[in-house]
């Protein structure tokens, strides 16, 4: 691969945009407002309002990789800390032996086809707990739901990579509600839809890079190493998402983690090789950047967090941005902050000149795994 430079000037070029991005990668994450309000019709034709029949589940247990699993970490961001039913997200092929017939099991794979997802599937199916599954219509996924008389809720179908979590996520969301575990699901889907089409106006590729915040977050992270940084469960499923999108749609590195956890750990990063710029190097050199998501739900502890990070690496000159959430509802607040770290990351990947759609290493790791 040759040796790739980030232009700036590449963000303002309309023409070079259009061209880098022949998957439309742009317009898909511009188009998440849609993606939303088509999950939440989709989750209601598919009929989640019928898992209140069986009453509330002891637990709920999201089972994904990649983006479904990230759909389970979003959900309990969603969801909080009062929620009154635990939340996990099982990442590993295997479910838990705790898990039974007493639980909701929540089956997330977009393409329906992922071996994992749809062997924890068939295992919730065989101990006879509750289940619900996303995905494509036809897959296996979708015939081990109906043969354990689950629900399925069917996302829909992409020409190139999908940009976006949406279809996997609101699903997920309007079945807690049903649930009545999350309040206001159809008013808070509306407003979250609301602010993504705020954000997609804002982040526009005709608008200049001194106003677009998406551009303006690509351009400070473009020749560092971001560490991204949530402090709340909210923000930290966003910092999650915000370093995948980076990673899927830049190939860039990134960490992400949560305070006060980052602060036992991670911090120590500051101090190390990496955060150290070399003032006499030639071109823009590489460091860290701080990158704190801030929610406006936060305790007085979490925020002690936040400010002492903040202080820390300004104190080392690693460089520090703040990106802060937006709304009444935690679903709308989500919303504010995935939406523009989307943007950012496909932007990163145009100003290096690289198609965000291009997922080769992706597609040979799959393949690969499942021989």
């Amino acid at each position: 691969m040759p040796d790739l430079a980030f232009e700036p000037e590449r963000l303002d070029d309309v023409d070079h945009l259009e061209r880098t991005d022949p998957g439309g990668v742009l317009r898909e994450v511009a188009s998440s407002a849609a993606r939303v309000r088509m999950a939440q019709r989709a989750a209601a034709e598919a009929g989640v309002d019928r898992l209140a029949r069986e009453g509330r589940p002891r637990a709920i247990v999201v089972a994904g990789v990649g983006p479904g699993a990230l759909a389970g970490d979003m959900l309990a961001a969603v969801c909080g800390y009062g929620v009154p039913v635990a939340i996990a997200t099982v990442r590993s092929p295997v479910l838990p032996g705790w898990v039974g017939a007493a639980d909701l099991v929540m089956a997330v794979s977009r393409s329906g086809a992922e071996e994992e997802t749809v062997a924890l599937a068939a295992e919730a199916g065989r101990r006879g707990c509750g289940l619900l599954a996303v995905g494509r219509r036809g897959s296996p996924l979708e015939d081990v739901t109906l043969r354990a008389r689950g629900i399925f809720v069917p996302v829909p179908a992409y020409d190139g990579p999908p940009a976006t979590v949406w279809d996997l996520t609101v699903p997920l969301v309007v079945a807690t509600g049903a649930l009545g575990l999350v309040r206001g699901v159809p008013e808070a889907c509306e407003a979250a839809a609301r602010r993504l089409e705020e954000v997609a106006h804002r982040c526009r590729p005709a608008s200049e890079s001194f106003i677009n915040p998406g551009k303006s977050l690509a351009l400070e992270l473009a020749d560092t190493v971001p560490v991204i940084w949530g402090s709340y469960p909210l923000t930290a499923a966003a910092a999650r998402r915000f370093a995948g999108a980076l990673h899927t749609h830049a190939r860039y590195p990134a960490i992400w983690g949560e305070l006060p956890e980052a602060g036992h750990t991670q911090i120590a990063t500051l101090d190390g090789p990496v955060a150290e710029k070399d003032i006499f190097a030639e071109g823009p050199g590489r460091t860290l950047r701080l990158v704190l998501l801030r929610d406006t739900d936060e305790n007085p502890r979490t925020v002690r967090c936040r400010e002492a990070a903040t202080r820390i690496a300004e104190e080392r000159g690693v460089p520090v941005s703040v990106i802060d959430a937006e709304g009444v509802h935690p679903l709308e607040r989500l919303a504010v902050l995935v939406g523009l770290c989307d943007f950012g990351s496909v932007y990163l990947a145009l100003g290096y000149g690289m198609d965000p759609a291009r997922m080769a290493a992706i597609a040979e790791f799959q393949a690969g795994a499942t021989q």
